[in-house]
């Protein structure tokens, strides 16, 4: 089995029970370089002291998450959103990611129009794209599974995403693969060879598929081994079209929130091994 550690990327979400201290010297004591960020506990720690933090202890900070929510009708709700994305961009900036995960959205309470909410997506990355590209940050549109489509996503498919994502340059906006959103879809396989054909895979993350799901579903994330994807096939299929980049794993899960950080992210490492390489 392979012992090779240097793709891996410990997203922040999976050992959320630690501090952005305790993230960067456990992950610093494990041999793992590379860590995902989300946008809330940076803010609290401080976006510039967060970002000295990381670079002091070595560490590559490969995505920053969230951005999104761009389906919104009423203009003053638009503005917020394209205010709160532009300022998502400066913060993936200030850490030195040239990644920003978003997530797109789901309907409008009362609204039924999935076409029209994905165009509303349309015209925010018109502005924001350009806006990110000017500070070296690409926006990473991430298809959540068809459960989230009505509160979190109307984006469901890496097809919709790339369909979104090649109006405009590879420079400015691509996709996320992520293993726990896209595994059961059938046309995913054929969706990945387009994506990195047109260089548009931005982020590649892990996370097992596992039932039953929880109340909420949104904490469902299994440890890598434990669910029904098949990551190694999926590293494949994403690898065959020239990706070499960054492989996080992003697991939300209230038993690996419970335990020790350190013994999870061990495990992660473990899993990682001999379930993704």
């Amino acid at each position: 089995m392979s012992t090779d550690l240097s793709r891996l990327s410990l997203n922040q979400e999976t050992i959320k029970q630690w501090s952005l201290p305790e993230l960067t010297e456990g992950c610093v004591k494990a041999g793992v370089g590379q860590v995902g960020l989300w946008r809330a506990p940076v803010q609290e720690y401080g976006v510039e002291r967060a970002a000295q933090l990381v670079k002091d202890a070595g560490l590559t900070v490969t995505s920053l998450c969230r951005g999104g929510f761009l389906t919104a009708v009423d203009p003053g709700e638009r503005a917020r959103a394209l205010e709160d994305n532009r300022a998502a961009v400066d913060e993936a900036a200030a850490l030195s990611t040239d990644t920003l995960v978003l997530v797109s959205g789901g309907l409008p309470s009362g609204d039924k129009d999935l076409y029209a909410a994905r165009e509303r997506i349309a015209d925010a990355l018109a502005e924001l794209g350009p806006y990110a590209q000017e500070r070296g940050v690409r926006l990473a549109i991430e298809p959540l599974h068809p459960m989230f489509a009505s509160d979190r996503c109307v984006v469901s498919t890496l097809s919709q995403a790339l369909d979104l994502a090649e109006r405009f340059p590879a420079e400015q906006v691509g996709v996320v693969v992520d293993a726990y959103h896209v595994w059961w879809d059938d046309q995913a396989p054929a969706q990945i060879a387009r994506a990195g054909a047109g260089g548009r895979i931005h982020s590649f993350q892990l996370a097992d598929w596992i039932t039953p799901l929880p109340a909420g579903v949104l904490l469902g994330r299994g440890q890598l081994g434990d669910g029904s994807v098949d990551f190694r096939t999926m590293r494949r299929q994403v690898e065959a079209t020239g990706f070499d980049g960054p492989i996080e794993v992003e697991i939300f899960n209230e038993g690996l929130w419970a335990r020790d950080g350190a013994e999870v992210l061990a495990e992660v490492a473990s899993r990682y091994l001999e379930h993704a390489c």
